[in-house]
């Protein structure tokens, strides 16, 4: 496998960090080798804050994303500031209910998922919105198994919520196959 790179953005309070410690630690659950780093705006929540994620059969000397081959974008300010980043035929995937503009000039592909609602109506709380996202990433990008992310969310997320949070996972990962098959 060689370098991949994941940039996942939005604001703080949406587990954006989380997500991408997830994803990283699938990762290494895969035998992979894998770098994960954040940064946040000067607000710790409403602020802008991205994590990027690395992942590679080989060691990674430079743990950096500087062209990623996927984006995540949870908020319209993420996608705004970051959309420049992604490469032509890359993938986009936005939730679809906090990005409403997305600019068509760019040749990439493009996944519009409502995430938070999906949060909202099954779970009953958007705050699993970033499991729900980093369930249908892992379908998506086919970087990490579904079973090291399922061990991976196992090990970071409070014990007391292990069990939405897997729930949220199963739904992401149900989430991606539909959007594939053409299910709305």
């Amino acid at each position: 496998m060689p370098r991949h790179e994941v940039r996942i953005g939005g604001f703080g309070g949406q587990g954006v960090v989380l997500s991408g410690i997830a994803l990283g630690t699938a990762a290494m659950y895969d035998n992979l080798f894998s770098t994960q780093v954040q940064s946040y705006g000067p607000e710790a929540r409403g602020g802008a804050c991205k994590s990027e994620v690395v992942i590679s059969d080989e060691e990674i000397s430079f743990p950096m994303v500087t062209r990623p081959e996927f984006f995540v974008a949870l908020s319209q300010e993420a996608l705004d500031k970051y959309i420049g980043d992604l490469p032509e035929g890359k993938t986009l995937i936005v939730d679809e209910d906090l990005v409403k503009i997305i600019p068509e000039e760019k040749e990439i592909l493009i996944h519009r998922l409502p995430m938070t609602r999906i949060a909202d109506r099954k779970l009953k709380n958007r705050m699993f919105a970033n499991i729900v996202m980093i369930g249908a990433v892992t379908d998506f990008t086919g970087l990490v198994s579904r079973g090291a992310m399922r061990e991976a969310v196992k090990n970071i997320v409070p014990r007391a919520t292990l069990e939405k949070n897997l729930a949220a996972l199963e739904a992401g990962f149900a989430l991606a196959e539909e959007s594939r098959s053409g299910k709305p």
